[in-house]
């Protein structure tokens, strides 16, 4: 069962999702994205894995800034049998999007990255849990970076939320299942 845990920035969205995990099998992979660029960024990624070990259940963390897809086929194919908690798209987004920031047709290689993201969520057959960042309820970024990101990170969570089973908006920290109260226009 794949499920997408979203929510604007210290909502408790990691929180819940870690909680989540804990409750839904008795080990767990934690996939983290994001890349260390300062020594704020160590100091948070440090944090988060003290939390992780003094929280008493057994995670395995794997860092993945890239190769997101790959991981989660490596991880279908082996049959490990553990929760898989993905910590964040919206940074695995950030580091594609950097990656390819200079190139013409940027967009078009970060969308082919989404599209390769969303086939292996869909397909993955264990119990999946993936947090995101809810970017599109702030303004609209003055910059063409920051424009195409928060166009990007929009469509992601969608196509994402679109193949998961539960999709939880987290505010406040908290937690609320939203997909099974989709008003579906036919």
């Amino acid at each position: 069962m794949a499920v997408l845990v979203t929510g604007g920035a210290r909502s408790g969205k990691s929180s819940f999702a870690e909680k989540l995990a804990m409750h839904r099998c008795k080990q767990g992979i934690y996939i983290a994205t994001s890349h260390i660029y300062d020594e704020e960024m160590r100091e948070r990624v440090g944090l988060h894995q003290l939390q992780r070990l003094h929280s008493g259940f057994p995670w395995e963390t794997r860092e993945e800034p890239y190769a997101l897809r790959d991981c989660l086929t490596q991880l279908q194919e082996s049959g490990e049998g553990a929760v898989v908690l993905v910590d964040c798209l919206t940074l695995w987004l950030t580091n594609w999007l950097l990656y390819y920031e200079l190139e013409s047709h940027a967009v078009q290689l970060v969308s082919n990255q989404i599209d390769e993201l969303v086939d292996a969520v869909s397909s993955y057959s264990g119990q999946l849990i993936l947090v995101t960042n809810e970017v599109g309820d702030g303004i609209v970024p003055e910059y063409p970076l920051g424009r195409q990101f928060r166009d990007l990170a929009g469509r992601m969570n969608q196509r994402v939320a679109e193949v998961c089973q539960q999709v939880f908006l987290v505010t406040v920290g908290i937690p609320i299942e939203i997909k099974s109260r989709a008003y579906i226009l036919d």
